[in-house]
């Protein structure tokens, strides 16, 4: 393929092609429909053909509009089966891969922020990316030291690209509305865009990345790769083995399933506790299964390009919510809410129906153990989104206030891939372990001192 399409006017092009070319695809479904061929089969081939664009497009043009097919693709889980089953497929290759830049630019790029003597630096480098993602791509290599390493390339032009897509992709967000229906995709939008200049950033990514190798050091459910090398537009890190989670969601058995969404679980609660740092990118594409040992697994986690810092670990708050919730204290939860800016001064509600409308969601910490599945994914979207339901009409009443936005999607995004593996997972084990404020203390008496 040719290099990143850098010029806007280019960009801006593919993607006004997404809702055009859906618009195209009706009206030849409908002629089809006119010679008699039957609506289910009819419909099923618009999908396929709208999903395998879907891909094309986002892939090719990488940057902001990989980074929102990578957002969409967590969030099949909520989607009716009819309308995920052919986009599954297209959205799951945008969590591992996408079209490569040609070797000639990786050679540049590599040449520019290594010297013109950088292959000194190599025993073995792969020309060949390993993993393509929204604004690098990973190649496989030998440090001169012996280590394995993934040698991390950012696009030249990637900036450009980010900002340029997002911001044309939320002028078209209405027009992509029937590409992925029930899903509102204006406000995944602007949150990709905030995060732009951290994405961007290798530096803060290295950062983040060493934080987090140090405290997960001999950890024995996660693995993070240690930082080996790093400068403005390339990153080495050391090379981790194992099974991408999008295998095992695809063909994983059961065990794989339920210890990938076990630890995937831990690592989202327990990251903010352990390192004040919370990953904020949780697609498939950035985990890997590694085995350790007979029938045990750890998690490999990649990629800190997107991380939320919490210097106290994740808001007392949400743990207390969940808890007061999950006690049915109405009247206390909402005062809470209220103090916490998710019900604006200007809005009354019921505390009744704030606490219906949060226990099913919250339906995962009340038992031991939690299957996760599409089906329930889905049952909690169509609760929400449906015009006539009263939690659709509560919801749009609340607020999200700017600092648990990241924190609200990630969580949502995790829960998305939990359902992608059907996994069984004892949730309220985490959250008793990691959530500040789930878990009240017991108060510690003093014994009276014994009299002489």
């Amino acid at each position: 393929m040719s290099d990143l399409p850098r010029k806007a006017v280019t960009r801006t092009a593919k993607l006004a092609a997404l809702p055009l070319g859906f618009a195209g695809r009706a009206t030849w479904g409908l002629g089809k429909r006119i010679v008699g061929e039957s609506a289910e089969i009819v419909g099923r081939e618009l999908q396929q053909r709208t999903a395998e664009q879907l891909f094309k497009v986002l892939g090719e043009l990488k940057g902001g509009a990989m980074k929102f097919g990578q957002a969409l693709s967590v969030f099949e889980s909520a989607l009716p089966e009819e309308i995920a089953g052919p986009y599954r497929a297209a959205l799951t290759k945008l969590q591992d891969a996408a079209p490569p830049m040609p070797t000639r630019t990786v050679h540049a790029v590599l040449e520019e922020q290594l010297g013109p003597q950088w292959r000194e630096l190599f025993l073995e480098f792969e020309d060949k990316p390993s993993a393509a993602a929204s604004i690098g791509q990973v190649h496989r290599g030998l440090w001169h030291d012996g280590r394995e390493v993934a040698v991390k390339v950012q696009y030249p032009g990637a900036g450009e690209a980010l900002l340029s897509d997002l911001n044309q992709l939320s002028r078209f967000a209405r027009l992509l509305g029937p590409l992925i229906p029930g899903m509102d995709v204006k406000p995944l939008i602007a949150e990709l865009r905030d995060r732009v200049s951290e994405e961007l950033d290798y530096g803060l990514e290295a950062q983040a990345q060493r934080v987090h190798a140090e405290e997960f050091t001999d950890d024995a459910d996660v693995v993070v790769p240690a930082v080996v090398h790093q400068c403005d537009q390339v990153l080495v890190t050391e090379w981790i083995d194992g099974i991408p989670l999008s295998e095992v969601i695809s063909d994983g058995s059961t065990e794989q399933r339920d210890r990938a969404g076990q630890l995937l679980a831990r690592f989202l609660f327990s990251g903010p506790a352990r390192t004040g740092l919370l990953h904020a990118d949780p697609h498939p594409g950035n985990f890997r299964l590694l085995p350790d040992g007979e029938d045990s697994w750890r998690l490999g986690v990649l990629d800190f390009g997107t991380v939320d810092r919490l210097p106290g670990g994740l808001p007392t708050p949400i743990g207390d919510s969940l808890r007061m919730t999950l006690e049915g204290r109405a009247e206390e939860i909402y005062e809470l809410l209220c103090a916490e800016g998710f019900v604006k001064e200007s809005i009354d509600l019921d505390p009744d129906a704030v606490l219906d409308y949060l226990l099913p969601i919250i339906e995962p910490a009340r038992a031991d153990e939690f299957t996760f599945t599409r089906s329930w994914m889905r049952s909690q979207a169509a609760r929400i989104a449906d015009p006539r339901s009263p939690a659709h009409q509560l919801g749009k009443q609340l607020n999200l206030p700017p600092a648990y936005l990241l924190i609200h999607r990630v969580t949502l995004s995790t829960i998305g891939v939990l359902c992608q593996l059907g996994a069984t997972v004892r949730l309220r084990e985490e959250l008793q372990e990691w959530l500040p404020g789930f878990v009240v203390p017991e108060e510690v008496t003093e014994e009276p001192a014994a009299e002489a």
